[in-house]
């Protein structure tokens, strides 16, 4: 079967749904399928060679307290008839399939069967970014999506508002192999210090200004510990880095961006992993990382966590911007050994059914359904 992929994000930044389509590529390639990876570029993307078909230039756009980057042009229409002609798919699937501008134009000009996954849970999906999709077309590029996969119970409620119909519910998935517990940790935190993990954009609704405010409750309860923040951002950082110097807060680590390959060993590094989003998740990768090498968690009880997540069993899970029941939650795992080891092996059991291999059978299975 030959398969597009479409994204409409910049696929020169790692994000949620870009490596969702980059797992998808890996699995249905070794299932045998021909794939092609339609998405904007802010620069060349050589991962997949000639397989990758860039359409449009990318433009940062604040939405939801992120940044999004994707075409504004409307100006696509030629080499979007272009490329369908030329490869004559047997399946489009497309990643928020009514986003702006690609993904939009690609689904009015397909001749074939569509698929559409919905990623997003309140802010992102296109409905409401500059409006730029009305009703009368959104009920047009409806007509023409033949499938409706969510990733999560939270993002087929928050889309059916929009785009009502029948959805399949298929998780994200994890490569395993790669998050495994085999991997080495990081050496130079390997010492008396419990290290609590923090992984994500320095966006404010990652919550990080929360983790710092509970982290000096923590520090002043348990001398020995440490908070380490992996993920990208320059802007609050600097924020962040100052709340740190005038609170004098001691054993905060900004480590910044890291690559695909180091990162399972800063979760193998942890004691605990945290993440205290206070929404718009529609799903917890982070959390499945953790989980795969075997860390216990602390989160945030938001709809798309709590998805994942069992309070108790996996991870403790707590209401969101309550910076005093995150202190508590932490102190709680970290002055609990045998807890933090029980809840580990539990997430190791409870992450093996969001292997990649498992969710790309789920969705191919759902593609002959469709079809048929």
């Amino acid at each position: 079967m030959k398969i597009a992929l479409v994204s409409p994000y910049d696929f020169a930044y790692p994000g949620g749904v870009n490596n969702h389509i980059a797992a998808l590529d890996r699995q249905f390639l070794q299932m045998g399928h021909e794939v092609r990876v339609i998405s904007p570029a802010s620069r060349t993307v050589h991962h997949f060679g000639n397989r990758f078909i860039p359409i449009g230039k990318p433009r940062p756009i604040p939405v939801s307290g992120s940044i999004i980057r994707v075409p504004i042009s409307l100006h696509l229409a030629p080499r979007i008839k272009e490329v369908l002609a030329e490869e004559r798919f047997d399946i489009i699937h497309l990643h928020e399939p009514f986003m702006p501008m690609l993904c939009s134009a690609v689904l009015r000009f397909s001749r074939t069967v569509n698929i559409g996954t919905f990623h997003a849970h309140n802010g992102k999906p296109g409905y409401k970014f500059g409006r730029p999709i009305s009703t009368y077309m959104l009920k047009r590029r409806m007509l023409k999506l033949h499938g409706r996969i969510a990733v999560s119970k939270p993002a087929m409620d928050y889309h059916c508002q929009f785009v009502p119909g029948e959805y399949q519910i298929i998780p994200n998935g994890i490569d395993l192999e790669h998050f495994s517990p085999k991997v080495t940790p990081i050496e130079k935190y390997q010492d008396d210090k419990l290290n609590i993990l923090f992984v994500g954009r320095l966006e404010k609704r990652k919550g990080l200004n929360y983790l710092l405010a509970a982290y000096q409750r923590v520090k002043n309860e348990i001398k020995d510990c440490r908070l380490i923040i992996v993920g990208p951002g320059t802007r609050l950082r600097k924020k962040y880095e100052k709340v740190v110097e005038e609170n004098d807060l001691k054993d905060v680590n900004f480590v910044g961006r890291v690559s695909y390959d180091e990162l399972p060993r800063y979760y193998l590094t942890a004691d605990v992993f945290c993440s205290p989003a206070t929404g718009y998740e529609s799903f917890g990768i982070v959390l499945l990382e953790a989980m795969a090498v075997g860390r216990p968690i602390v989160a945030t009880s938001i709809d798309g966590y709590a998805e994942v997540v069992n309070h108790g069993k996996e991870g403790l899970l707590i209401p969101p911007k309550d910076k005093v029941a995150l202190a508590e939650a932490l102190i709680t795992m970290l002055r609990d050994p045998e807890l933090r080891h029980n809840m580990g092996q539990q997430g190791q059991v409870e992450v093996q059914k969001y292997s990649w291999g498992n969710v790309a059978k789920q969705i191919f299975n759902y593609y002959l359904r469709v079809i048929g």
